[in-house]
């Protein structure tokens, strides 16, 4: 049993490391095992051992096959800002190609679950031709839409999820991340979209102070995955 999944969200900010990280520790709690790739990621910070990006780490440290931190995280940008811009910034042009090699090698070692983290949403740009959505078609995984539940949420999550069946890829989910701890009528709104996205709800991951993993492999399902 082998399972690939793209993580994408409403926004940046949405809550797409915490759900990845969380959706493979309770796959390690299952005696599962686990790989993850966060191919590009802005806003790294500079190390002894080079560009460290925090949700990269988050990721690795979810992981139970023997990954270097470069392999979960290939393309390491420094400035917190639109990957394309800060890729033009360092003098680099992110190739979809290349970012497709990339995952399928860590999605070679056939862990039970991989997970690939996009950045921001669903047509954050790359190049001026290509989105990371196209990064997902070409790897053709299922999609798991983290949906920030926040004021207007309802909108961007119907129109991210178009976006992704549009682009001709099944989305296998999508799990309420509690972003706002003082979101008005937060139960509604999460009715509103099981009624409207024809699809799992994997879990509502509540607003959580010092959030980890753990805390999040609490709160998902991955009976709903197959897993």
């Amino acid at each position: 049993m082998t399972k690939t999944f793209f993580i994408t969200g409403t926004d940046t900010d949405a809550g797409k490391t915490l759900v990845a990280s969380g959706l493979l520790a309770a796959a390690k709690a299952k005696g599962l095992s686990t790989a993850a790739v966060k191919p590009v990621a802005a806003g790294c910070e500079s190390t002894a051992d080079g560009l460290r990006n925090s949700d990269a780490l988050a990721l690795l440290a979810q992981c139970t096959r023997p990954l270097s931190y470069d392999q979960v995280n290939p393309i390491a940008l420094a400035p917190p800002i639109a990957p394309h811009i800060a890729a033009q910034e360092a003098g680099r042009v992110l190739n979809v190609d290349r970012l497709v090699g990339l995952c399928r090698g860590v999605m070679a070692e056939r862990a039970d679950l991989t997970v690939i983290e996009g950045a921001g949403g669903w047509r954050v740009p790359l190049n001026p031709s290509h989105t990371l959505a196209d990064l997902a078609k070409a790897l053709n995984a299922p999609v798991i839409l983290v949906v920030g539940m926040k004021l207007g949420c309802i909108s961007h999550a119907l129109l991210t999820f178009e976006a992704i069946v549009r682009d001709g890829l099944p989305v296998a989910g999508w799990v309420a991340s509690c972003i706002d701890p003082h979101m008005q009528v937060l139960e509604q709104n999460i009715h509103s979209l099981q009624s409207r996205l024809p699809v799992p709800l994997l879990g509502v991951i509540p607003h959580l102070v010092n959030a980890s993993a753990e805390q999040a492999a609490t709160h998902l399902s991955l009976d709903k995955l197959g897993l």
